[in-house]
């Protein structure tokens, strides 16, 4: 009796791995190669999204470095030109530096502002792009844990689904970073204009 149990237990077929089944059938095998590349190029994509990212925070900061190293360097230039200058006549013609002070205040905060605008745009593309690398490498376990159990049709359009019906959530801010650093920017270019016209005429 425990012979015939033995024999019917190695004549019974074994249950093939997943991935075993998945390489015998031509269908799971393409679709797992495609979702494989796909998620590879997710994965240069978001590569290459946090290169720019870098790149653009450089450039911010090149931006923030240029813009007070400009305004210092031309206080102290007025300064000295004042002490040797007649008070008067500089008084008359400080709405020159003025002018000059406010149009690279204004280009600066505008090219400051596209910046970080460009940066929000960017995280907003990669957190996408981390998303979608989470759903398909969720639909890829499940096909190595399936086999062929796996349900094509279902799955796919699931996967699909999730991708259309994705929302971003829009948090509504009366005030964001970008705006803080504006303000900041659009008043210490007031300032400026204040210190030029009391160094200038007093």
């Amino acid at each position: 009796m425990a012979d015939e149990t033995a024999n019917q237990a190695i004549m019974e077929p074994k249950i093939a791995h997943p991935l075993h089944q998945i390489a015998s059938t031509p269908s799971h095998k393409l679709l797992l190669k495609q979702w494989l590349k796909e998620e590879e190029l997710i994965l240069n994509r978001l590569s290459l999204k946090e290169t720019q990212i870098d790149s653009v925070r450089k450039e911010i900061t090149t931006l923030f470095i240029f813009f007070f190293l400009f305004h210092s360097i031309s206080l102290i230039l007025l300064f000295n030109s004042s002490s040797t200058d007649r008070h008067a006549l500089a008084c008359r013609r400080s709405w020159i530096p003025s002018l000059c002070s406010l149009c690279f205040s204004l280009g600066s905060i505008w090219a400051i502002r596209y910046k970080t605008d460009m940066e929000g745009h960017l995280e907003k593309l990669m957190e996408r792009e981390k998303e979608d690398r989470k759903l398909l490498g969720k639909c890829i376990e499940e096909l190595k844990k399936k086999g062929l159990e796996f349900d094509l049709l279902k799955e796919v359009d699931a996967l699909r689904r999730a991708k259309s019906m994705r929302v971003e959530a829009k948090v509504v801010k009366k005030w964001s970073a970008r705006d803080f650093v504006t303000l900041f920017f659009f008043a210490v270019s007031c300032f400026v204009l204040a210190i030029t016209r009391v160094i200038l005429c007093n």
